[in-house]
């Protein structure tokens, strides 16, 4: 398993744990976020060396992020698992995903890339990349099967742990937040580069709203 950055770690460390329930004996390794750890993945690299943003960040670090694509599919087709499955990261995983899928490792891409929005030629490379599709919303799984690739819609974790009426005065007292402001939420994003570049105009941004309007309250 090949997770790329935070929200792909929260991803395949529910897998890890429902798959468990069916293989408690399986043994996960690959590469790995904490969460993925703590569920029991051996990673053979940090999954925070994957999480890289925009065009100069990828390109600076392009060395590195070849070397460890090699890397692990190299130590894949040594000692290749029962089945890969790349979890997001659709420009790293998908390379290694057609790597070893032309080697006779079945393979599985968990979240489906945005191909139904934009450049949906890439539908092509991820049919010959992988032997399963794993989508998150009924929407992308229609677009694979119109395509031909075989695909399965597994739904998203979090429409099992958010309640379909949210409680506000109780998310408000859990999260110890004021009942008398209105509560703005910034989200930089999951990756360190990301809260790197956007943090102080978000910053920025807050103090100018709050500026105008002090009965905000600002949550990160």
């Amino acid at each position: 398993m090949v997770c790329g950055e935070a929200s792909g770690d929260l991803l395949g460390a529910g897998l890890i744990h429902a798959l468990r329930e069916k293989f408690p004996h399986a043994h996960f390794e690959g590469i790995a976020g904490p969460a993925m750890l703590s569920a029991g993945c051996h990673t053979l690299y940090d999954a925070e060396r994957l999480a890289v943003m925009g065009f100069v960040e990828p390109l600076k670090r392009l060395p590195e992020l070849l070397t460890i694509r090699s890397g692990i599919v190299s130590h894949f087709l040594t000692t290749p698992p029962d089945i890969f499955i790349g979890i997001d990261a659709p420009d790293f995983n998908l390379a290694v995903e057609a790597k070893l899928k032309a080697q006779g490792i079945p393979t599985v891409h968990y979240v489906s890339p945005s191909v139904w929005a934009w450049r949906q030629y890439r539908v092509k490379k991820i049919a010959r990349a992988v032997d399963l599709m794993l989508t998150l919303f009924p929407f992308e799984a229609a677009f694979f099967e119109a395509h031909h690739v075989p695909v399965k819609f597994v739904g998203h974790p979090l429409a099992d742990m958010l309640p379909l009426e949210p409680d506000t005065a109780a998310a408000r007292r859990e999260l110890n937040l004021p009942t008398d402001k209105k509560i703005v939420a910034l989200l930089p994003g999951s990756r360190m580069g990301e809260v790197t570049l956007l943090a102080e105009p978000f910053l920025d941004c807050a103090a100018w709203c709050y500026a105008q309007h002090p009965d905000l309250h600002f949550v990160m």
